[in-house]
């Protein structure tokens, strides 16, 4: 057998082995991310069964919404690695998706502060709303983003590593 093919038998098993190491990172990593997406919905659910019962609803709904949108970023994550896992290649869109929730999410807890910064000082204030205005270019440049991917062909991918 000439000496070529020895070396590209080689380089094919070195490959399968990354790519079988590859699926059991993949796999460790799904499992992660699936069991806390699981354990932080049933936190938020008792969180927000104990905060109806004591009639505190509207005290906690931003800290729900920001603990159900965090949730969503970890489903979106599992998503990625699902993805990753079975075409051995990355998606760029979930990452952008991902993104976008984290600049909501950040938004939201933003806003929901603005009452208690206006009373801190009017500097802190206005740096407040300069990240507001910075996170609302983000919005626009997530969205533009997806909607450019979106509008490419449905199953293009990054290239394979």
């Amino acid at each position: 057998m000439p000496r070529g093919g020895r070396a590209a038998e080689g380089r094919e098993w070195l490959a399968r082995a990354f790519t079988h190491v590859e699926d059991a990172v993949y796999l460790g990593l799904g499992l992660l991310l699936a069991a806390g997406a699981v354990a932080l919905l049933v936190t938020t659910g008792f969180g927000f069964v104990r905060s109806v019962l004591a009639g505190a609803f509207v005290d906690h709904v931003i800290e729900l919404l920001d603990q159900v949108l965090l949730i969503f970023m970890i489903v979106e994550i599992l998503y990625t690695v699902q993805v990753s896992f079975r075409e051995h290649a990355l998606v760029p869109e979930p990452f952008i998706v991902v993104g976008l929730i984290a600049v909501i999410r950040r938004v939201l807890v933003l806003t929901a502060e603005f009452g208690e910064l206006l009373e801190k000082s009017e500097l802190i204030f206005r740096n407040a709303m300069l990240e507001l205005a910075l996170l609302t270019v983000m919005v626009i440049a997530l969205v533009v983003a997806l909607v450019l991917l979106r509008r490419r062909a449905p199953t293009a991918t990054a290239e394979k590593a």
